[in-house]
This record gives C-alpha cells, structure tokens and sequence, in this order.
C-alpha cells in the first residue's frame, strides 16, 4: 500500500512566522526552515523575540486565522486523498495548525507542541521525537507502506531521503544547490504528476 507525507507550510500553506513577521513588522521572524537548519536554534530565537516584543500566543493565532491554503493546495489535498492516503509532518504546533486543517479538510497531521504560562506567552516547545519526519516515514515504511515525501526545507531533506520516492517543492537555490540529486518540483501540478508516478509505479 502506497502513502504520501507532506511537508505543510510552504507547501500546503503560507509560513507562518513570515505571515506574523509581515503583520508585526518584525523582520528577524522571517527567518524560517528554509535558512535555518537548526531547528532548535531558529525557536530560541524565535522565543526570545516573542519575549522581547510581548507577544503572545493569542497574537499568533490571530494572524493565523487570516491565512488561507495556497492557490490550489485545497484542490489538490482532495484529488490526492481520494487516491491515496496523505499525512502532513510538520514542525508546527497544534495550537497553530488546527485554523489551517480546517481549511484543507482535516488530513492527518503529525507535528508538535508550544508550552505556553498562564498569561498566554509562549515559553517553550515540545518536540514529539528529534528529527520526527524521518522517523515516521521509517516507521510506516516499517509496515509495509511504501511512502512518498515532499517537503521545501532543511528539516524535510531527511524525511524525502528515507522515502522510498520524493521531491523538494519549490525549495531555496540554497537547498538546491547542496541537493542536486534530489528533484524540484515547482507547483502542485508537478507535485501530483510526481505523486501519480509514484502510486502507478
């Protein structure tokens, strides 16, 4: 039985932290997965300038509520899902994510999860399992599923790399560059040619 996993934001759905950086007109957020690889490092970073601006969880979310999927992502999610089964790995959080699954019509999702005090700031992150996209990708591949990944960052190389087939989706020349052996797609129409080869093959 075939399985994709895909990457969320990016690929399904505007970055978050750009989204909030361009609504709070703080340009340190836009830093994302994309430049950073260090995922731990980026969310320190990203805490500390939470803490310094006061802002808190309720600031985040209100952004969040304002995204939408990205042109055709909806279309897409629901062509794929009636072909095959899809899991979103994501290093997002449930308490920013669950607006967006909404919008794309709840598939499965697998990511982690904010500490958050009594006064509503964020001051800390639960990660579900260090480097979880490709240890879920193993552990379905552990069951006999053969599993296609897409992602657009750092933190997705592992997972598209344990797959048994995969994509970068409209990655950075910087992952690009250090990933020549991995193929690009560039919208979701590639994306679902790639998807559709993978499950016909």
């Amino acid at each position: 039985m075939q399985l994709v996993c895909l990457d969320l934001e990016g690929v399904l759905v505007p970055e978050i932290w750009i989204a909030f950086s361009e609504a709070t007109g703080i340009p340190e957020l836009k830093i994302t997965t994309r430049d950073e690889p260090d995922y731990d490092k980026l969310m320190k970073f990203r805490l500390g300038i939470l803490k310094e601006h006061d802002l808190k969880l309720a600031d985040i979310q209100r952004v969040i509520g304002g995204l939408d999927p990205l042109p055709g992502a909806l279309e897409f999610t629901q062509k794929l899902r009636a072909k095959a089964q899809l899991i979103i790995l994501s290093d997002t959080f449930t308490q920013f994510a669950q607006p967006l699954m909404a919008k794309l019509g709840y598939p499965t999702l697998f990511c982690n999860k904010l500490t958050i005090d009594g006064a509503g700031a964020v001051v800390g992150y639960e990660m579900r399992q260090k480097d979880g996209k490709r240890k879920s990708v193993e552990a379905l591949k552990s069951l006999n599923f053969r599993v296609f990944a897409a992602g657009d960052s750092f933190n997705d190389l592992s997972m598209i790399r344990a797959a048994d087939s995969g994509c970068l989706f409209r990655a950075p020349d910087s992952i690009r560059a250090q990933c020549p052996e991995l193929a690009v797609v560039e919208d979701h129409a590639g994306l679902a040619a790639r998807i559709d080869a993978f499950l016909e093959g």
